[in-house]
């Protein structure tokens, strides 16, 4: 059995730190446990309880963690990005089906304006002055209604997130208690976190990879969060300082962004005592691994995750076993195999990656078709359809060829993005790139790349083009390369494929 969320973060005993901030005490794990029944009897007194779901819309910060951890012990979760806009605000209220919701004591945003459209009962969070880390308090006027104040089980859902929607409607994805306890055991493990640890956490908290890895494993650890405000680069290397944590997780264009910054900060780094580096929800590429152990002198640890999975599926292992660059490491947690890409049976070669275990979502929510298309039974295992491409090496290792549908299709051929990235990045005069399909009228789709140069650096379109005809098959040679100051990124920091050649106007309506 997997069990609670509850029962995971309150399985360890001790004096560890759980949260904090600048200029703040860390909150125990005494103190957590002191907040969780708070918050539990404050709901319960405004009507929300039990299967109740209940919207978050809080910056980044030991509020926004204490939130989620706390607020799922007695319901459902939805986090939101702060930064919609009122119409994002009221689709995806009204796709939860959300009760209530959790906003800032001074906040006046969008979110309230939509929330009334739909009658949402509204919770001021509110923090005393010299409140440790992560305290807060629940107010609002009136009552939800009424509310189940028995605690959920492990079949219960404790935390609702939306798919990206990059090219249709954005899917609902429940993630059960048992799902969230899973996870954070999983990444506790492949980690090998203990109480002794200090994460600091960049990733914004309405994202499963901030949620999962940075918060609730190092939780389930007895370990401590440190919650900077957001990634920002300029002001990484002095949080580095500040709170001298043993690892940090990021995406891969945060590491790249760091490295840019890094020769000015080597000070700091050399005081630095980070027993590893974590990267996730984008393929790291070959080149930022080995340049992120090369500056830090730690092993960095590719994970390989994903909402639907409540985060982590694989990982590169820890020393003594080997941190291979261009792979996202060994399984590590769920089971992960290959299938074939249309047809319900595993194989053995280069196919769809498919995962099967306690951490993964029953299903989406009021969405049979989707179902239908990614779930399957095979070798007595019912498994979930990732949409990525990949092998196993003979040792175990995972490496991603690319999202299905991010995959190129040159008349006929082809083509990784993936591949064409790592190329690329070989160039001395390339920061970042990312490659993706440009429609044609006679081929169907063409591949372009969109680059951005290394400080200094002139190179140009048909310098960089003949670099990868020399390593590359025609047909892998991108037609056009358009360089940027910065590539289009999304709430996450992730690059995005799909859609960029509309998004660089390269598209005729």
């Amino acid at each position: 059995m997997s069990g609670t969320i509850a029962e995971a973060l309150n399985g360890h005993q001790g004096n560890a730190h759980a949260l904090g901030a600048p200029g703040r005490n860390w909150l125990s794990y005494d103190g957590l446990r002191a907040q969780a029944a708070r918050v539990a009897a404050q709901l319960h007194a405004f009507g929300i309880g039990r299967g109740d779901r209940v919207a978050i819309v809080l910056p980044n910060g030991p509020e926004m963690a204490s939130a989620f951890v706390t607020v799922a012990q007695v319901a459902v979760t939805a986090p939101l990005n702060p930064a919609y806009r009122e119409e994002e605000f009221a689709f995806y209220l009204e796709d939860l089906r959300a009760k209530a919701l959790i906003v800032a004591e001074d906040y006046d945003g969008p979110a309230l304006a939509a929330a009334a459209r739909f009658g949402l009962f509204v919770l001021r969070l509110c923090v005393a002055d010299a409140a440790d880390a992560g305290a807060f308090d629940l107010r609002g006027e009136g009552s939800a209604g009424t509310a189940d104040t028995t605690a959920p089980d492990e079949n219960d859902i404790a935390l609702i997130l939306h798919t990206s929607g990059t090219t249709s409607r954005p899917k609902i994805v429940p993630l059960l208690q048992s799902n969230i306890a899973a996870s954070a055991r999983n990444i506790r493990t492949s980690l090998n976190l203990t109480a002794g640890d200090r994460c600091l956490n960049v990733m914004p908290l309405f994202h499963i990879h901030g949620l999962l890895a940075a918060v609730s494993a190092s939780l389930s650890a007895g370990a401590s969060v440190w919650c900077a405000p957001g990634f920002d680069a300029l002001r990484f290397f002095g949080w580095l300082r500040d709170s001298e944590p043993t690892w940090y997780t990021a995406v891969p264009t945060m590491h790249q962004a760091i490295l840019s910054r890094a020769p000015r900060n080597a000070a700091i780094i050399e005081a630095a005592s980070l027993r590893f580096l974590r990267s996730s929800s984008a393929s790291l590429p070959a080149q930022v691994m080995v340049a992120l152990q090369d500056t830090f002198g730690a092993p960095v640890i590719e994970g390989y995750g994903m909402t639907e999975a409540a985060h982590q599926m694989a990982s590169n292992p820890l020393p003594p076993r080997a941190q291979k660059p261009g792979s996202v490491g060994v399984e590590a947690g769920p089971m992960v195999r290959i299938a074939h890409e249309t047809e319900d049976r595993l194989i053995d070669t280069v196919g769809e990656v498919v995962i099967s275990g306690p951490n993964v979502t029953p299903g989406y929510e009021g969405n049979p078709e989707a179902n239908e298309k990614s779930f399957f039974e095979a070798d007595g295992q019912r498994w979930f359809r990732t949409g990525d491409q990949g092998a196993f090496d003979s040792e175990g290792y995972l490496s991603l060829t690319g999202r299905l549908k991010e995959i190129i299709n040159r008349g006929g051929e082809k083509v990784s993005p993936l591949e064409v990235d790592g190329v690329l990045l070989d160039h001395p005069d390339v920061q970042q790139v990312v490659t993706f399909a440009l429609p044609h009228a006679k081929l169907g789709e063409d591949v372009a790349a969109a680059v951005v140069l290394r400080e200094g650096s002139e190179a140009g379109e048909r310098a960089i083009r003949s670099f990868a005809a020399e390593r590359l098959a025609d047909f892998k040679v991108p037609r056009k390369v358009i360089i940027l100051e910065e590539i289009p990124k999304g709430a996450t920091g992730k690059m995005q494929r799909i859609g960029l050649a509309e998004k660089l106007g390269l598209v005729e309506g």
